[in-house]
């Protein structure tokens, strides 16, 4: 079974990067207006805040940087630093896979409608829906190492599972209103650069151990050719987790594109999102490497950081398949629509954090989603898709359009 996630993995990341060149280049100057059009920075900060989750804020230090140093146990890592490893499983090349699905939901699928197909349309929400919820297995696993204070830091207390179920609930009515989208994304892109200043500043770091430390990255570039195809099978775990977000936030981040040419969007997720993650595992790294304890206030901080993620993701993620699935507040009432989304994706949750739904079969899913959306272009819609020369007609560059939806 191992070997065959493997090849899947392997064939979904070359496919994803082989499509994401042919689109670059077959509509390069192609300019990308999307449904409720906004500016380049809310884009970023809709698409940063919505594409990432409460990993980022606990991983690093919780488990990823003494695993990757570890290359006694795990040799596949000794080519780089723990650094670069961190920053090449969440940054930079990793980030085409949006740009792909960005581009295919606000360019080519008004034209083919593959998922409107009825089988389509109910895979790919119960993949959104399963989703969604392994972002909240991941903050109810690691939110006793970072509320160290609260039980003996390893334990997942009762506590933890009302804080997990009530951070859903909000997310849920927040996903009321898509005005709240602008609102999440920009004041929780905020509050991730003052974790990062407040963690520069309670490390006492100068400058030059800014530097000194963020140099490390180097070793991602110097090897990005390496981060292709699985490491090893926590890389692989990564790809899927990748994988398994990649249809479902393009679908949600489509709609926001602000007139980008196609190689302006490309170069925007790239570099755009990778400065920031870039300053912040760096910051960690510096923690790491000199043993810096982050109990009391760090955590603390990391773990509101951390909630509002959470909250962002699940708020995109619930309008999403809600929408898809005409399970709108208009049609079940606001009351039913944010308690039953809470207490489906609360349980759902459950069956992740118990291990027995694993992140890579639905990753397995949205490859295979990828091959056959891939086939039903080529061989029903080719024409259709080759003779693309702009975006759909309807949408228009107006920014006043999400004050008004």
């Amino acid at each position: 079974m191992a070997a065959v996630l493997t090849s899947i993995i392997t064939f979904g990341t070359v496919l994803a990067l082989g499509l994401t060149l042919f689109c670059t280049i077959k509509w390069w100057n192609l300019r990308i207006v999307g449904v409720t059009p906004v500016p380049l920075f809310t884009f970023i900060a809709i698409l940063f805040t919505s594409g990432l989750d409460v990993g980022l804020i606990m991983f690093p230090l919780a488990f990823d940087y003494p695993l990757y140093a570890d290359t006694a146990t795990e040799p596949a890592y000794g080519f780089t630093t723990p650094l670069a490893l961190e920053f090449g499983f969440w940054g930079f090349l990793i980030w085409a896979f949006y740009f792909l699905t960005a581009f295919y939901f606000c360019v080519v699928e008004p034209r083919v409608k593959f998922f409107e197909i009825p089988a389509v349309k109910l895979l790919n929400n119960i993949v959104i829906i399963t989703t969604c919820a392994f972002t909240g297995a991941l903050f109810l696993i690691y939110m006793p190492y970072y509320i160290a204070e609260v039980g003996d830091g390893e334990t997942i207390l009762p506590v933890f599972y009302l804080i997990c179920f009530l951070v859903i609930l909000l997310a849920a009515f927040s996903s009321t209103d898509i005005k709240f989208v602008k609102i999440l994304s920009i004041s929780s892109s905020v509050l991730f650069f003052a974790l990062i200043a407040f963690m520069w500043l309670n490390a006492g770091m100068g400058f030059a151990d800014f530097t000194g430390t963020a140099g490390n990255i180097s070793g991602y570039f110097a090897n990005i050719h390496k981060f292709i195809i699985p490491l090893t099978d926590y890389h692989e775990f990564y790809l899927f987790w990748w994988f398994a977000w990649s249809i479902m936030i393009g679908q949600f981040t489509a709609r926001f594109v602000g007139g980008l040419k196609t190689w302006q969007l490309l170069a925007s997720l790239l570099v755009f999102p990778s400065i920031p993650l870039g300053v912040w595992f760096s910051v960690l790294y510096f923690y790491h490497e000199n043993g810096i304890a982050t109990a009391g206030a760090a955590n603390w901080f990391m773990t509101i950081v951390g909630i509002i993620f959470v909250i962002n993701s699940f708020d995109s993620l619930i309008r999403l398949y809600t929408d898809n699935l005409n399970l709108t507040t208009n049609r079940l009432g606001t009351a039913t629509y944010v308690l039953g989304n809470a207490v489906v994706l609360f349980a759902l949750t459950l069956l992740f954090q118990s291990q027995w739904l694993q992140i890579q079969w639905v990753g397995s899913i949205v490859v295979g989603i990828y091959l056959a959306c891939l086939a039903y272009v080529v061989f029903v819609k080719r024409d259709a898709v080759l003779g693309i020369t702009r975006s759909p007609k309807a949408n228009t560059l107006d920014f006043s359009k999400i004050d008004d939806a």
